[in-house]
């Protein structure tokens, strides 16, 4: 049965890159703005990152827990609203010193000390709600509490270099450290109830305004999570339980060394003998926050790239079967209503094609995949089916102006002839135009833009490039950047083309 999603057009913005004041995007005014303005646009969608406790490094594909949301989006204004913050417990810090990108290090140094400041001014464990939201999500929030206890325990380590007992997780260990950090705790959970809470209010005010939220779900997690040390079983580790094998993939367009994610590889046999209960609890609490989930990596369920621990990239490794529909039917039970979306990029093989139109799952097709070969590419227009959603690039690739200003060849030349352009200086003026005018006008029961080419800004502005750091998942919007002729032009473009 496929879950076509509604024919509609929308913006993938990241929370962290809403244009909120004190150094990262977050749940309170801007975000409600931002709602605002995709209805004036005639948007029907909102798309966003994974909304995860970021780790080192700061991807939001590398969460500490695949359940809990990332603190830094708590709204420190609606906190103040709420009397749990005066303004010079915030404004007065360094949050960073541009206002168009995120500073990390400023974020991490300071965040946390005003959101303790917070915790130690609520009165939250009283209230109804709190006791029934630690009731609603025991079976993740208290181990994802304690997890972050302890690493604040340990200065930060990664959880595989804790002292041994507490590192295997034994019970006398864990006992031990819930009584010893319990304060710790409480902060910790604290956090997941304002986050919760804040997301609740975004979400309905989005729905009540008839914009969906399209979540994105890593199909993995990180080595250093709480659903790593908790659930050791579910993953191919030692008895030391440190991994056997990592995740990644092998060379490909992206990279020539292939892509050494190093995520920790379920033990899909462990994982079947128990249904799924794992990622039944996961699809559950997305489903909390979104109204359609993307499964980042689909063809990880269907066969994935396992590397032996301690690669140096991607070159190395052997391809596995994953679980396939024994998977897929166990996340449409768990999704309810949400819909699911399938990011089938990659190098897609028959099996990948079939389980995905056995589930009914949309796939994915990007404009700016589609020009370096010939009429036949699946990322050409007149080759989509409607079950599907179009994006000029995602936020791996260039921005569109970015790519419209690299590309050259036969690339280039067959991207003019199929927009018909005759010439370099109708290139300039209007390629970038009529490349989101054919994403709006494709049979795709979605269009996604990212709001950097809404604005056609250049690779300055570009989201991430896969196998960097340093540069990535930074840049933010600025206040007043979408303006109302942005709005016009988009509402114009929904109205033309049906959406």
């Amino acid at each position: 049965m496929e879950t076509t999603l509604k024919r509609g057009a929308g913006i993938l913005l990241p929370i962290y890159a809403l244009p909120t004041p004190n150094g990262i995007g977050t749940l309170g005014k801007e975000a409600m703005e931002f709602i605002d303005f995709l209805k004036e646009s005639g948007q029907k969608y909102w798309q966003v990152l994974p909304a995860g406790p970021t780790s080192i490094g700061d991807s939001p594909y590398q969460n500490f827990s695949a359940f809990a949301g990332n603190p830094y989006f708590i709204d420190l204004e609606t906190l103040r609203e709420e009397g749990l913050l005066k303004r010079e417990n915030y404004e007065e810090r360094d949050w960073g010193g541009h206002p168009g990108y995120v500073d990390y290090a400023h974020i991490y140094e300071n965040r946390f000390k005003v959101l303790r400041i917070a915790f130690g001014n609520s009165e939250h464990q009283e209230t109804e709600e709190y006791r029934n939201f630690e009731k609603e999500n025991a079976f993740w929030l208290e181990d994802y509490a304690l997890f972050m206890a302890v690493k604040g325990y340990f200065d930060g380590a990664c959880w595989l270099d804790w002292e041994e007992d507490i590192r295997l997780h034994e019970e006398k260990a864990v006992a031990r450290y819930k009584e010893k950090l319990a304060y710790d705790i409480e902060f910790w959970k604290f956090l997941q109830f304002k986050f919760f809470e804040q997301w609740d209010k975004v979400r309905a005010y989005a729905n009540e305004n008839e914009i969906e939220i399209i979540g994105d779900m890593p199909i993995y997690v990180a080595l250093d999570s709480a659903d790593t040390w908790v659930y050791y079983e579910q993953f191919q580790l030692d008895e030391e339980h440190n991994p056997e094998k990592v995740a990644g993939v092998p060379p490909d367009a992206f990279s020539d060394d292939g892509q050494l994610w190093g995520n920790p590889l379920y033990d899909w046999d462990a994982m079947e003998k128990d249904g799924f209960f794992w990622w039944r609890a996961r699809v559950k609490t997305a489903a909390k926050l979104y109204d359609a989930i993307r499964i980042d990596h689909f063809i990880g369920i269907v066969r994935y790239f396992a590397i032996p621990a301690g690669a140096k990239n991607g070159m190395v490794g052997e391809f596995h079967w994953g679980p396939g529909r024994k998977l897929t039917d166990a996340i449409v039970e768990a999704a309810g209503e949400t819909k699911i979306i399938a990011e089938d990029l990659g190098v897609i093989i028959d099996e990948v094609r079939a389980l995905k139109k056995e589930a009914g799952f949309p796939g994915m097709k990007v404009i700016e995949f589609g020009f370096d070969s010939g009429a036949d590419n699946d990322y050409l227009p007149h080759n989509y089916e409607p079950n599907s959603i179009v994006y000029a690039g995602t936020h791996d690739n260039e921005t569109l102006a970015g790519y419209l200003q690299n590309i050259s060849g036969y690339t280039k030349e067959h991207l003019m002839d199929y927009l018909a352009i005759r010439d370099e200086d109708e290139y300039q003026k209007c390629a970038l135009d009529r490349v989101i005018r054919m994403a709006y006008g494709s049979v795709s029961s979605a269009a996604i833009l990212q709001a950097q080419d809404v604005l056609g800004l250049g690779n300055e502005a570009r989201t991430n490039e896969p196998s960097t750091i340093g540069y990535n998942w930074k840049w933010r919007l600025q206040p007043g950047q979408l303006t109302e002729k942005h709005s016009a032009y988009l509402k114009k473009l929904a109205e033309l083309y049906r959406r």
